[in-house]
């Protein structure tokens, strides 16, 4: 099982961080949502209220095998203003550990020199937030160790490539029962 760290902030979009939260665990990963605002109580971007396990500072986040950046506007930018978070962002990325960011979030990763030279996608506008990068307009996009999503509307396929990449045959057997009507 991996331990996986998904950051939040108000103005989430709610859909691409829980979405990546629910199917993480029905595979079995150890996922830990975490507050970058100083409280764990996170409003997101359509007014829906929901509690993060703990908070950024409460201690470190560098055991975890899997980063996740969910989008939208407003948290975007409070994501991206963290300073502790890029520090966390780059340590991940020196160590080749997993990343994820959807939507506005992999303009986060652009930022701050993670996606130079790799392939990744984003919410359509954002593009030139992804710095060194080559946009592929796809709706998931995996280079190395860094998994990036298109928006909403792929949540769920963008959670199973996280899911896929920590376990294969989890990541099957959760799309399988998904998908059943």
């Amino acid at each position: 099982m991996a331990k996986v760290y998904v950051m939040f902030a108000d103005g989430v979009e709610e859909i691409e961080g829980l979405t990546a939260v629910d199917i993480l665990r029905r595979g079995g990963q150890d996922v830990v949502t975490v507050s970058v605002t100083g409280r764990t109580m996170i409003k997101g971007s359509h007014g829906i209220c929901f509690a993060a396990d703990r908070l950024f500072e409460d201690g470190t986040l560098s055991d975890g095998d899997m980063l996740v950046l969910p989008g939208g506007g407003g948290g975007t930018k409070m994501l991206a203003a963290h300073e502790g978070l890029r520090d966390l962002i780059a340590e991940y990325a020196a160590q080749d550990r997993w990343i994820g960011a959807i939507c506005a979030a992999p303009s986060v990763l652009g930022i701050n020199g993670i996606l130079r030279g790799r392939r990744a996608t984003c919410y359509p506008g954002f593009e030139d937030k992804l710095l060194g990068a080559e946009p592929t307009g796809e709706s998931v996009t995996v280079d190395g160790k860094i998994i990036t999503g298109k928006g909403m509307g792929v949540s769920a396929e963008f959670a199973l490539e996280l899911l896929g990449a920590l376990d294969k045959a989890a990541a099957v057997s959760v799309a399988a029962a998904i998908q059943k009507p």
